[in-house]
């Protein structure tokens, strides 16, 4: 509660009736939420522009179900108002746009037995799909870190700005999970096996590299941002093309890291072949085969992952890759409760987040162990509780 909120309520609580004093209770939190900013997510219209801020900076702006709830509906409402004509997407902070999803609530609840492991990621999976069909142009400012939930935010949107800042990456294969929120859609449409490598190994990709790989759209200097915003709600009734045009002219101004080469382009040849086996096995052999100091890197990346979270990946990428956004986000849903069921999801998590030791110990512990019928029952409908997508 605000400061300026506490002496207020000291002086009219104790003459009040305890309903009515909960009832002011509750009017000065909503006041003070609103006057300092707390709330976690703010949904605004400003000029012919909706907007979309996250705002939990100290938790780089991850997503929770609350966020999810408040944003979904907001969106489709501006979806079908006549008076807005664009909708952007923003994170608060400096650092992140958004750096994923709430692991640790949705590992407590799974160790609980919660059915947050379940809402969270139908939840979630349902505005990945309304942001990938949405009607009104949607401009993602991936300002900053972009991983995991964040990436679902943005970039099955129309558009999608990164500056110098932005730090892209899917790293799920680290903590028992996969490339989700859409990731079986957008990675394997990627340039040769870009895509592959990035979800198997979870490869940083920084700044102008990210629009080279096709992730963003556009790019930006950071210090530009605040402007385009600007020049975005300015616009008189814009048209997807209109916005285009003026993202286009801001990209096209940029100069910054112009020069320097896509930090992938001199491995791209090693990427397409080596990765495009069809068994993780293969793909395993083919870099110890090719004994380079980048392949013999990513073997190494690649031997500290979860076996099982590698092989669903693979699959989830091959299959995802013929498959429309709405076929791939019920594949992964699926998936995501085949983790929540098994061992690694836990154990990555407890490793990497929470007691930080980076030593998972992962069962099975071989890529040999991890069976074609394993494999198969993550992958098989769930009747009933599979996710539904209008």
């Amino acid at each position: 509660m605000g400061p300026l909120v506490v002496p207020a309520l000291r002086q009219r609580l104790p003459r009040l009736q305890p309903f009515h004093r909960l009832q002011v209770i509750l009017q000065h939190l909503n006041m003070s939420r609103s006057a300092d900013s707390s709330a976690e997510v703010l949904l605004e219209k400003k000029g012919c522009a909706a907007v979309i801020t996250l705002n939990r900076p100290k938790a780089l702006n991850s997503l929770n179900i609350s966020m999810i709830r408040q944003i979904y509906p907001q969106l489709k409402r501006w979806e079908q108002d006549p008076e807005t004509f664009l909708i952007i997407i923003k994170g608060t902070g400096g650092k992140a746009f958004c750096a994923g999803g709430d692991i640790r609530a949705i590992t407590e609840a799974g160790r609980a037995g919660d059915r947050l492991t379940q809402d969270f990621f139908r939840e979630e999976y349902i505005l990945n799909n309304a942001v990938g069909t949405c009607r009104k142009p949607y401009v993602a400012l991936i300002d900053g870190i972009t991983m995991g939930g964040g990436v679902g935010l943005s970039v099955h949107g129309h558009f999608r700005v990164a500056t110098e800042k932005t730090v892209f990456a899917m790293p799920e294969t680290a903590i028992g999970l996969f490339p989700d929120v859409g990731g079986g859609y957008f990675l394997p449409r990627l340039s040769g096996k870009t895509g592959c490598f990035l979800a198997l190994t979870g490869f940083r990709l920084k700044g102008r590299d990210i629009q080279r790989a096709g992730i963003a759209t556009h790019f930006i200097e950071a210090e530009k941002v605040a402007a385009l915003e600007k020049d975005l709600t300015e616009l008189k009734s814009p048209s997807k093309e209109n916005v285009a045009d003026l993202l286009d002219s801001y990209h096209t101004k940029c100069k910054l890291d112009q020069e320097k080469e896509f930090i992938l382009g001199e491995h791209m040849d090693k990427i397409n072949s080596l990765f495009s086996a069809s068994s993780m096995e293969e793909i395993v052999q083919n870099l110890k085969q090719d004994g380079s100091p980048f392949a013999l890197k990513q073997l190494e990346i690649i031997a500290k992952m979860s076996p099982t979270s590698l092989k669903i990946t693979l699959r989830q990428l091959r299959e995802g890759a013929s498959l429309s956004l709405q076929d791939v986000l019920t594949m992964e849903y699926r998936l995501s409760q085949a983790c929540m069921r098994g061992h690694d999801f836990y154990e990555g998590v407890r490793a990497v987040l929470i007691d930080k030791d980076q030593s998972p110990k992962w069962k099975p512990a071989t890529l040999e162990e991890v069976t074609d019928e394993f494999l198969d029952s993550c992958f098989k409908s769930l009747g009933s509780n599979d996710l539904k997508l209008q």
